[in-house]
């Protein structure tokens, strides 16, 4: 039923890829081949092609990511190249493309809306990969292509080597006497008969001590530590601009912004940033009464010459001053295991799906992995992996595996997908005991998983989050963040993992309280983030002190706190520059409008645990998959269009 994740011949790779690309190639010729092409004889088993290909790479790339090594890097490396060739060849190649036209051409009113969308989508992106260029053109397009997948696997391995090699260590308690237990326990180690500490910057450490560490200098040096990471991305990134702009002028566009919205739900660039300022003008007033707020407790430390290096210190003080709230004390109610069962739970009763643990192999111990079936049919698979390792890139995400379909012979594939997550690690004397924060984010990744498991759409080109609209697949995963402060939902598994004990009420409502604790300045450091990527790639930004001075000039504009000058912050900004979000970061905030607007629907019904209306919801956003544009998906859910209002209630910055 599922295919196992099985790596056995993993220093082979390169091989089976080439096998498999090369016996795609010969699929593909005997498909040109066909006289009278229909969308069943051509497009279907075109589309089955392409997701074996995937079900095939995915775990080689992904592997990469989660138990890095010599050995994955020198795969991944080994593949890249191949893999790239094969898709430039099959994007470039004029005969499909004419193919998919005149199929188009002759059975649109014959094929139903999800056939007519693959057809449109493919010609679209096919068109976008230069297929209708010159030779030359087409070249150049495939020689850039390659130097991009290699410059953003740097990127990212740049970024985790310099993650790995830092380490801050303290032998006077003083230092550290703040910090909690679990976390203390986990950085202790013992040297010369001496008690010591070791801070990394791996998310859970450098949380730890950047949060509730005592010493400002240590702090300080922590920070900087953090923000100054593989220096030698800068010209990474230099290069990376002068190639997409290339790309992106080649194919006939003014900037790679422009190229970036052909596949968005945003049709015009000022469109986003007027979206995105509008935002920012909102929120900063707030935002800027909010650090106020920050510095005055810290006036009363002696502290007058406030720095970056001290916010989250004091951030946290500040929100247990004003709502009794402390991080640690939740932490033992939010065991990892006891998260995740009445995680499902909370599932089951929304959705209507049930996850069983199943024991499968996997690539490493602490990956669980869960089928999920729904009235005892099993419908999909998932991979768990939520705890911090050296090996493993920092963040969190989700990958999609295999995706649900109907094969050309009638059969139904089922859908698989990965979550991992960076939080606390558990030993064999410590559980992992993750902080809210962790839980917000296993609810956000859930979300996107669950969209793509979830699919009912038998054509894989469309289905689950294929076909998904960039600025609109933040959605689902947003969408059910919002649950996550819930008082019902927290019940479920807010539970002692020492005595069984449930969270209680007065606690659980500090938690909803502090929801929108300093809510204006992370929207601020948002719209920062977004305009800096949107306005990166409107022109040609050549040099690294052009880039800085981009940046420097929109935090000007919106940010509330001006960071040192040594933050470098664009070298660690992963998610533009290795992963899908150039020119395209500001899908956070343009999908938090639809899912703070979904959300609202929930509470005003009166019921969180509205069945009816989850049932609606799965039906109508997450099995829909990418079959159709997600604003007529939104419209089918709620009956109207969505409200930005919603968002700004929602983060409390207007009432």
């Amino acid at each position: 039923m599922f295919k196992e994740f099985n790596l056995e011949n993993f220093e082979n790779s390169k091989e089976l890829v080439e096998n498999l690309l090369n016996e795609n190639r010969k699929e593909i010729s005997k498909l040109l081949e066909i006289e009278n092409k229909t969308y069943k004889n051509f497009v279907l088993p075109f589309q089955e092609i392409g997701e074996r290909t995937s079900e095939f790479l995915t775990p080689i790339f992904h592997i990469d990511s989660v138990k890095n090594s010599e050995i994955t890097t020198k795969v991944y490396e080994e593949c890249m190249p191949v893999v790239s060739k094969y898709d430039t060849d099959i994007s470039q190649n004029e005969n499909i493309y004419i193919a998919l036209k005149n199929i188009q051409s002759n059975e649109k009113s014959s094929l139903n809306d999800i056939q007519n969308k693959v057809l449109e989508n493919e010609i679209r992106d096919f068109k976008l990969s230069g297929c209708h260029l010159d030779n030359n053109k087409k070249k150049r397009l495939e020689e850039i292509s390659l130097r991009l997948s290699e410059l953003s696997h740097k990127f990212s391995l740049n970024l985790l080597n310099a993650t790995n090699e830092f380490e801050m260590i303290i032998d006077d308690f003083e230092d550290v006497k703040e910090i909690p237990a679990s976390d203390l326990e986990l950085a202790k180690f013992e040297e010369d008969g001496i008690t010591k500490y070791k801070f990394t910057l791996q998310a859970p450490s450098y949380s730890a001590y950047i949060t509730y560490g005592t010493s400002r200098e240590k702090r300080e040096e922590l920070y900087k530590g953090y923000c100054t990471r593989a220096p030698q991305n800068g010209k990474i990134i230099e290069e990376l601009l002068a190639l997409k702009n290339e790309k992106a002028k080649i194919l006939g566009f003014e900037s790679y912004a422009q190229y970036s919205l052909a596949t968005k739900m945003a049709s015009k660039e000022e469109d986003v940033i007027t979206f995105l300022e509008e935002l920012g003008e909102k929120a900063k007033v707030r935002a800027k009464e909010e650090l106020k707020e920050i510095k005055e407790l810290a006036i009363k430390d002696g502290i007058n010459d406030f720095r970056s290096s001290d916010m989250s210190y004091y951030s946290e003080k500040l929100k247990k001053a004003q709502y009794d709230l402390d991080e640690e004390y939740y932490r033992p109610y939010f065991e990892q295991q006891s998260v995740l069962n009445g995680f499902f739970d909370f599932l089951h009763q929304m959705f209507n799906i049930k996850f069983t643990k199943v024991d499968v192999p996997a690539w490493d111990e602490k990956v669980k992995v869960y089928d999920l079936s729904e009235n005892d049919k099993t419908i999909a698979r998932i991979y768990i992996d939520l705890e911090a390792r050296k090996d493993k890139r920092g963040g969190a995400w989700m990958n999609n595996w295999h995706s649900y379909y109907k094969t050309s012979d009638g059969k139904i594939k089922l859908p698989t997908a990965y979550i991992v997550g960076n939080f606390p690690q558990s030993t064999k004397d410590t559980a992992s005991l993750l902080r809210h924060s962790d839980v917000v984010t296993l609810f956000h990744e859930m979300g996107h998983a669950l969209h793509h498991l979830l699919s009912k759409v038998e054509e894989p080109f469309v289905s689950g989050i294929s076909g998904v609209a960039w600025d609109t697949v933040e959605f689902p995963s947003q969408f059910l963040e919002y649950f996550s402060y819930d008082k019902d939902v927290l019940k479920l598994f807010a539970k002692h993992y020492k005595t069984g004990e449930v969270l209680d009420d007065e606690a659980i409502e500090k938690i909803i309280k502090a929801k929108n604790f300093q809510s204006s300045l992370f929207t601020v450091r948002q719209v920062e983030f977004a305009l800096f990527d949107f306005k990166l790639y409107q022109k040609l930004y050549k040099t690294e002190d052009e880039i800085q001075n981009l940046l420097d000039g929109i935090r000007k504009e919106f940010a509330a706190m001006i960071p040192p000058s040594y933050n470098k912050f664009q070298n660690g900004f992963s998610h533009i520059f290795s992963g899908g979000y150039a020119a395209g970061y500001y899908s956070y905030k343009w999908a938090e409008v639809l899912s703070a607007d979904a959300f609202y629907m929930f509470i005003d019904s009166g019921n969180i645990f509205n069945k009816e209306l989850g049932i609606k919801y799965r039906d109508t956003i997450l099995s829909q998959g990418g079959s159709y544009d997600m604003d007529k998906l939104f419209f089918n859910f709620a009956q109207r269009e969505p409200s930005v209002d919603s968002l700004l209630k929602i983060d409390g910055i207007i009432s």
